[in-house]
């Protein structure tokens, strides 16, 4: 039976980001609050196919017991790649594999994979195929399931999201943009729910997964409450904050914010101080602690990587506290876990 059946509803799962969602990504988000279902970053199956790049690109998926349910994320335009690397993946236990066919990123679409896919349900549905071919090589029996827009240039949700649901998949995310749009206008969550219709109409046993602009586990459950998606993938939100799932955190958070909420109503607090994220409720030194942790598994586990991919979640760790500003000049120029570590004992001492 597919990992799908038995998830909790609704459901929340790590977004899979190049160069974020790596192994050691993973391994402190499950640590410090786990999510429903974990995805790896997205994995090229035309490299995992050559030697010249198999060998790192394993290092991309490797991964720990706790991370169960995990999806491997792969993208190819090429169907024989991806029945190789599919059945790949398949053999080294993976719960499930996602196809990208939403990625935005000009090198990615010159490939003729990610949101240049949009524009090719052609090839889109051999790759679909293909994955699942590759699935059946090894033997296995695992879901498949694809990442996606609302569209290329424009909205495309009475065709393209048919045309994915026609393709017998068991989970569809959706990134409630179109590919023109990027990241720089609001995610489309008005969408939603029509593409929720649109799914009970043509595979009712899909389920659906909205993504973009979620900013904390409250508004997670209420975009589902709104639009009857069955789960909802967070991406940026997790940059800094490992405890984004963390149940107690939550329990905590909730609370502060109905204290919050009666303060407002009675005039003794204004709107701007009403809302607080999870991170909030957490000690600048346990934050700190944590991106070290971070940097040493980093360093630990992805020793082909660039020590500079770490910088991009120091600035996300260190922010809105006195004296933030200076401390990411200084993290910006380390080079080691030792550095990263005596920078901040060094901020903390002062």
């Amino acid at each position: 039976m597919s990992f799908w059946n038995n998830l909790p509803k609704p459901f929340f799962a790590l977004a899979p980001m190049a160069d974020v969602t790596d192994p050691a990504f993973r391994r402190i988000i499950v640590k410090y609050g786990k999510p429903d279902v974990t995805w790896t970053e997205f994995v090229s199956a035309d490299g995992l196919c050559h030697a010249s790049g198999r060998e790192a690109l394993i290092k991309d998926l490797a991964y720990t017991e706790g991370e169960r349910p995990i999806v491997a994320q792969l993208f190819s335009s090429n169907p024989g790649n991806m029945r190789s690397a599919a059945k790949l993946c398949a053999e080294l236990g993976f719960d499930g594999i996602d196809i990208n066919m939403g990625c935005p990123d000009k090198t990615i679409e010159k490939q003729g994979c990610g949101a240049a896919m949009i524009k090719t349900p052609d090839v889109a549905a051999q790759i679909i195929q293909a994955t699942k071919d590759g699935i059946k090589d090894a033997g296995k029996e695992i879901p498949v399931s694809v990442k996606t827009r609302i569209g290329y240039y424009k909205n495309e949700i009475e065709t393209w999201i048919p045309f994915l649901l026609s393709q017998h998949i068991s989970a569809l995310t959706v990134h409630l943009r179109t590919r023109k749009e990027m990241s720089d206008v609001p995610a489309h969550w008005e969408y939603m729910s029509r593409i929720v219709e649109i799914k009970n109409t043509i595979s009712p046993q899909t389920l659906i997964l909205g993504n973009g602009d979620v900013v904390d586990m409250g508004d997670a459950r209420e975009k589902v409450r709104t639009t009857g998606c069955d789960g909802i993938m967070i991406g940026r939100a997790l940059f800094g904050n490992p405890w984004f799932f963390n149940k107690k955190i939550q329990t905590t958070h909730r609370s502060i914010n109905f204290i919050y909420r009666i303060l407002f109503r009675i005039g003794l607090i204004k709107k701007d101080k009403y809302w607080l994220r999870s991170q909030s409720t957490i000690p600048l030194y346990e934050k700190f602690r944590v991106m070290v942790e971070h940097t040493k598994l980093f360093e630990e586990l992805l020793p082909h990587k660039n020590f500079s991919i770490m910088k991009k979640h120091f600035k996300a760790y260190v922010n809105g506290f006195p004296g933030a500003k200076e401390l990411r000049v200084k993290l910006m120029e380390t080079k080691s876990t030792e550095e990263v570590g005596e920078t901040v004992d060094n901020f903390l001492a002062q």
